[in-house]
């Protein structure tokens, strides 16, 4: 018996719209991880880009459990003495919501050239209006 690998292309790609109003972030985040891992479909395959794309709307909606909106920290560095940069999560979510999420979704993906690919069949918008009407994306509930 064979095991089935797929191949580049040979996959059909869907497109599915998420509403993110009032949904937990880091939840979320790992639920639209897994769809653009293509780790929802029976043909996945670990070395092929087998996921979907998405859209997700009213990413400034999104809801945070606890106290973690002033506690969680994103941190980053400019790689110079003394330039680790941190912002609380209530600064972040209030200026870039999409960058917040954005990133969340990165860092579950995989750290190479197939996690690249993977992230830009991402689209987020922070408000109910997206560009992406022409592809048609079906609705979905996670």
């Amino acid at each position: 018996m064979k095991t089935y690998q797929a191949k580049p292309g040979s996959v059909e790609e869907k497109w599915w719209l998420v509403d993110a109003k009032g949904q937990t972030f880091g939840r979320l985040a790992s639920k639209v991880a897994n769809i653009l891992n293509g780790k929802n479909k029976p043909e996945y395959t670990p070395n092929c880009d087998v996921g979907d794309h998405v859209v997700v709307i009213n990413c400034d909606q999104l809801v945070f459990t606890g106290k973690k909106l002033d506690q969680k920290l994103y941190r980053h560095h400019s790689q110079y003495p003394g330039g680790l940069k941190e912002t609380s999560y209530r600064v972040l979510m209030q200026k870039k919501p999409e960058f917040a999420f954005m990133e969340a979704v990165r860092r579950m993906l995989p750290k190479n050239k197939l996690g690249h690919k993977m992230l830009k069949k991402l689209r987020v918008y922070s408000g109910s209006e997206y560009k992406n009407q022409a592809q048609k994306p079906e609705p979905i509930e996670l």
